[in-house]
């Protein structure tokens, strides 16, 4: 049995203001940890969700990024309210935001 039922790792890489990918951080990837991180503890979700902040997940041109696993779900949250539907729809009721996906192209 896992650990934990969901692990959420949220990108707050920094990089320099001149790299043409930018970054994470500068998309305000720091706020929305700090605001998931709340949201889990008051919906009582802690032990059962651990929300962690990460180094680069590279996919800094689509940041701010996530990846959930088990479900190894990519998104790219932008605000407080796409951080509940995550939270609502995802992560209490195991149905992806297909709006929030991160649509990678396949490497074959």
């Amino acid at each position: 049995m896992p650990r934990f039922q969901k692990h959420i790792f949220i990108c707050i890489n920094e990089r320099k203001t001149d790299d043409a990918r930018g970054c994470c951080s500068s998309r305000g990837s720091v706020e929305l940890l700090d605001y998931m991180k709340a949201r889990v503890h008051e919906l009582g979700l802690k032990g059962k969700v651990r929300v962690n902040k990460a180094g680069c997940l590279d996919a800094c041109a689509q940041g701010p990024t996530m990846v959930i696993y088990p479900d190894d779900i990519w998104y790219s949250p932008r605000t407080q309210e796409d951080i509940e539907e995550i939270l609502t729809e995802h992560i209490q009721s195991n149905c992806p935001v297909d709006r929030l996906i991160i649509p990678f192209k396949s490497k074959n």
